[in-house]
C-alpha cells in the first residue's frame, strides 16, 4: 500500500517556529510534485506550497510566503515544510500531498483534486 506520512505538528506560541516531515512508504517520491495543504477550523483544503521533482522549482500560496519553506530529499524518501513566524490564522491539520499526473511538475491549480497520494494529517495548533 502507497503511503504518505506526516509528523511533528504540535501545540507552539505566535511567532514561533515548527518543522512538518512527510515519509514515503512503499514508493519513491522522485516523479512526484510534493505539496503541503492545511485545512483551518471550517475551512476549505487549501494548497500552500508544492515543490517539482527534478530540479526542485518551489510554489507558495501568498499568506505563506517568506515564512514557510518545503523542501524534498529523494534519497531520503521524505519532505518538509519549515514553518517560521507563526500566527494563530496558521492553526489547522497540515496534509502532505504527492501528484503525478503532471509529469513532476506542480498543478496549475493548486487544488486537492489535482493530487494522488495524502497524508493522514497532522494537527497545528498556534495559541497563546
Amino acid at each position: 500500500q502507497l503511503q504518505l506520512v506526516e509528523s511533528g505538528g504540535g501545540l507552539v506560541q505566535p511567532g514561533g517556529s515548527l518543522r512538518l516531515s512527510c515519509t514515503a512508504s512503499n514508493f519513491t517520491l522522485d516523479d512526484y510534485a510534493l505539496a503541503w495543504f492545511r485545512q483551518g477550523p471550517g475551512n476549505k483544503r487549501e494548497g500552500l506550497a508544492c515543490v517539482t521533482s527534478k530540479d526542485s522549482r518551489t510554489h507558495y500560496k501568498d499568506s505563506v510566503k517568506g515564512r514557510f519553506t518545503i523542501s524534498r530529499d529523494d534519497m531520503k524518501n521524505t519532505m518538509s515544510l519549515q514553518m517560521e513566524s507563526l500566527k494563530v490564522e496558521d492553526t489547522g491539520v497540515y496534509y502532505c500531498a504527492a501528484a503525478r499526473s503532471w509529469g513532476g511538475r506542480c498543478p496549475d491549480s493548486a487544488h486537492p483534486s489535482e493530487y494522488d497520494l495524502w497524508g493522514q494529517g497532522t494537527q497545528v495548533t498556534v495559541s497563546s
